[in-house]
């Protein structure tokens, strides 16, 4: 005789056969709620993939000149915030250089215009760098992020 395990597995395995064949549509009853849950949890994830680790945003700056000569760097840094008053500039120590940089861009798109302009007055060694930029989101943008 055979085994009855064996005979049991034989109809467990023959009753989930006829089983799956009997259900050929799944219907999913959705709540509704989830749609709004959904869009909230991307609305999250778009604002957090603009920020940094430490909570400033991603965006881009346009590098004038790289030295290790320290006061032609602050030389470089008084002259961009003469000439671009609207612009922040950044005068950063990386050994053994001293970089200056300007701007605070949100697109990559605007800082390339804005390094067109630079490289009127400082023609070689000017470009776009990323990095952690001060920015501060309009009203209008905060209340996006809100809804």
């Amino acid at each position: 005789m055979k085994n009855p395990k064996y005979i049991f597995f034989l109809l467990v395995a023959a009753f989930a056969g006829l089983m799956a064949k009997a259900n050929d549509t799944v219907i999913v009853h959705k709540d509704p709620r989830m749609d709004q849950l959904t869009a909230k949890q991307n609305q999250i994830n778009k604002h957090a993939s603009l920020l940094t680790s430490s909570g400033q945003y991603k965006g881009f700056r346009v590098q004038v000149v790289s030295t290790s000569n320290r006061e032609q760097a602050f030389k470089v840094k008084s002259d961009l915030l003469t000439r671009f008053p609207d612009q922040k500039s950044y005068a950063l120590f990386q050994s053994p250089n001293f970089k200056v940089r300007i701007g605070n861009f949100l697109k990559k798109v605007d800082a390339e215009k804005f390094r067109n302009l630079i490289s009127k007055y400082y023609p070689t060694g000017v470009f776009i760098v990323e990095d952690a930029i001060d920015y501060t989101p309009t009203k209008e943008e905060e209340e996006n992020m809100a809804n």
